[in-house]
């Protein structure tokens, strides 16, 4: 142990400086975008991974269902020795776009050391995810030379921050390629700057559109008024059916649990959250249990004339879409089925109520038992110093369905280099420089516990 932490230590201001040297690299896979600073901020992820020692490093990718490529991924792969396990360390290169960059206090796209973090664009979702892979990997090799036997694969995706379009063809084409009995996604969050976390619950995710019709053609709202209610309004009764009155979702036949490892002070919830003074929370149960292990119901969207050209019109129709989190343990086709049967029992004054399905993503839940679970957990604690704490996300990462589904006999460990404050897809994104260096330790210590105790028979 101490000889890795000082291996980490030893290459750490190289370590920082490679990822800023990433960060620079304004590499996004959204299609309104120019390919060219994608392709780059591959090759120069190939780079590094050459240069830790890895010989078996490829540029990989899959075309979208339209024909135009999808993202560059970065393949590099160390054999594993006779009897020994293979670990796949996922991260992704691609980053968000900047936005509204008078928002930022640094450029967005120039790694800036500020107060014990570092700014930028990427700095933690997910370049730093990367690093950590390489780093851990690098001080691993270092320390164990000759007595590493432990298979290592490197799955560095290049497209993840525009909804990962092409992962699941990308999986199938090249199954053996990053098949693994360990998978490290490094792109979730710590518990706190100080206190490390694994992540053992993500929520599901389904989303789609609800219209309601009154009217066959919009009429004068002075004269015919009064009789019928427009759309909009009607509408907005069907929404409101979609929680009860302490802002639980009350729509039958979703799963929800109270059962939350650790709480979150609701301070501590209002001021990430940015929650205004006087606003009451809503549902009932734990902070932690809402946030991870409840179903949320949010209208994302609302198609009506804008206020600015409002006329005095009855309505005909109106649209809204919902984004419906799903509890780990419900399946999405389930939970498309219960928002349907709602939305048509609860058509206002008789309304005509569309329901059209949208997109679907499966939650996913640890076997915080296994083999691998126990290693990351005792990793953590020991890099940090702390006891590492098991906590779920509120949002969903999709791919790791097909992860599951493709590999169903691999131990999934979902991990992390953010923190509450690093603002990823926001403004001013940062890195907590100090939990960076132990995350790096962390996965050192997990893949050299894996080399030397490898996986029990069975796991």
């Amino acid at each position: 142990m101490d000889d890795l932490r000082s291996a980490v230590d030893r290459s750490f201001d190289q370590t920082l400086a490679r990822l800023k040297e990433l960060v620079a690299i304004p590499g996004i896979a959204w299609p309104s975008f120019d390919r060219t600073p994608l392709e780059r901020s591959a090759g120069a992820v190939a780079d590094l991974l050459r240069a830790s020692g890895i010989a078996d490093v490829q540029v990989l990718f899959e075309d979208k269902a339209d024909g135009t490529p999808g993202g560059p991924a970065v393949v590099g792969r160390r054999p594993a020795s006779e009897g020994k396990p293979t670990v796949l360390l996922y991260a992704h290169h691609d980053v968000q776009p900047v936005g509204d960059e008078s928002l930022w206090e640094t450029e967005p796209f120039s790694a800036v050391e500020k107060d014990g973090r570092l700014y930028g664009r990427g700095a933690a979702d997910d370049k730093a995810g990367i690093m950590a892979h390489i780093a851990a990997y690098a001080a691993v090799a270092e320390v164990l030379a000759g007595s590493l036997g432990l298979g290592v694969t490197f799955f560095i995706e290049g497209e993840e921050e525009a909804g990962s379009p092409t992962f699941r063809t990308f999986l199938e084409a090249n199954r053996e390629l990053l098949r693994a009995d360990v998978i490290v996604v490094a792109d979730s969050s710590n518990w706190k700057v100080g206190v490390p976390a694994l992540t053992t619950s993500l929520r599901g995710l389904v989303d789609g559109t609800i219209e309601v019709q009154v009217l066959e053609h919009a009429v004068h709202s002075g004269m015919y008024g009064g009789p019928v209610l427009d759309a909009p309004t009607l509408l907005s009764r069907l929404i409101a059916t979609l929680h009860d009155d302490d802002g639980n979702v009350a729509i039958d036949g979703l799963v929800a649990t109270d059962t939350a490892a650790v709480e979150m002070p609701e301070a501590d919830y209002r001021a990430d959250a940015s929650v205004l003074d006087g606003v009451r929370l809503a549902g009932t149960g734990s902070i932690a249990s809402r946030l991870w292990t409840k179903p949320a119901l949010s209208i994302i969207g609302f198609d009506a004339p804008a206020v600015d050209v409002a006329s005095n019109t009855l309505l005909p129709r109106a649209r809204a879409k919902f984004s419906l989190r799903l509890a780990p343990g419900q399946a999405p086709a389930e939970a498309m089925e219960a928002v349907r049967r709602h939305v048509e029992a609860n058509a206002p004054f008789g309304a005509k109520v569309t329901f059209t399905p949208g997109e679907a993503g499966n939650p996913f839940q640890t076997d915080t038992s296994s083999a691998a679970a126990t290693v990351a957990m005792w990793a953590l604690g020991e890099a940090w110093g702390v006891p590492a704490v098991e906590t779920g996300i509120g949002g969903s990462i999709p791919f790791i369905a097909d992860l599951t589904e493709l590999y169903p006999s691999a131990q999934i460990l979902v991990t992390g280099v953010e923190d509450p404050d690093s603002r990823a897809h926001s403004a001013n994104e940062s890195l907590h420089i100090g939990d960076f260096r132990n995350a790096i330790l962390a996965e050192a210590l997990m893949l050299a516990r894996l080399n030397s105790e490898g996986l029990p028979a069975g796991e």
